[in-house]
C-alpha cells in the first residue's frame, strides 16, 4: 500500500515541555475592541434602568427624524453614547432623557453602574469614567417627538 502526502501525519515538536505551538494561547494575538462595540453595550445597558426614557444625542426631534428618512441612517442602538476605548481603558460619554418625576442624581448612579459592569464584564475593559448629560424630561402628558413618516 502506498502511502500519499494527505495519509502523512505531521507530529510537531513541542517548543517547551507539556505545551505545543509556544505557549498560552491567550498570548498568542492581540484582540481589539472597537468603539463602537462599547457604545451598543453602553446603550443598551442604559436603556435597562428604570427611569431612562431614552437616549438622546441633542435633539429628539432630529433624532427622531433622521431615523426615519429613507437612506438618512438606520437606527442607531448606541445613539447618544460616545466611547473612547483604548487597549485597557474605556472612557464613555452618555446623553439620556429621564422620566418625569424620577430622582435624576438616582437615575444617573444606577445608568452609571449598570453600563460599567456591563462593559467591564463583556469587555474586560476598565472604565474609568462614565459621563452623564440629562438633556431632557419626558413629561407624562408629553407625546414622544416623532413625527409621521413623509414617505410610506
Amino acid at each position: 500500500m502506498a502511502m500519499t502526502d494527505t495519509d502523512i501525519n505531521v507530529k510537531k515538536e513541542p517548543s517547551a515541555p507539556g505545551k505545543l505551538g509556544g505557549g498560552d494561547p491567550a498570548t498568542r494575538g492581540r484582540t481589539s475592541i472597537s468603539d463602537g462595540v462599547v457604545e451598543k453595550i453602553a446603550a443598551l445597558a442604559a436603556r435597562e434602568v428604570i427611569g431612562v426614557h431614552a437616549l438622546s444625542n441633542g435633539s429628539r426631534t432630529l433624532g427622531a427624524v433622521r431615523d426615519r428618512v429613507p437612506g438618512g441612517g438606520r437606527p442607531s442602538v448606541s445613539r447618544g453614547v460616545k466611547a473612547e476605548v483604548g487597549e485597557l481603558q474605556t472612557a464613555i460619554d452618555v446623553e439620556i432623557v429621564v422620566d418625569y418625576g424620577v430622582s435624576i442624581t438616582q437615575v444617573a448612579r444606577a445608568v452609571r453602574e449598570n453600563m460599567i459592569s456591563s462593559v467591564e464584564r463583556m469587555t474586560g475593559l476598565e472604565v474609568v469614567e462614565v459621563n452623564i448629560v440629562v438633556s431632557d424630561v419626558k413629561l407624562p402628558d408629553e407625546e414622544d417627538e416623532e413625527p409621521e413618516p413623509r414617505i410610506q
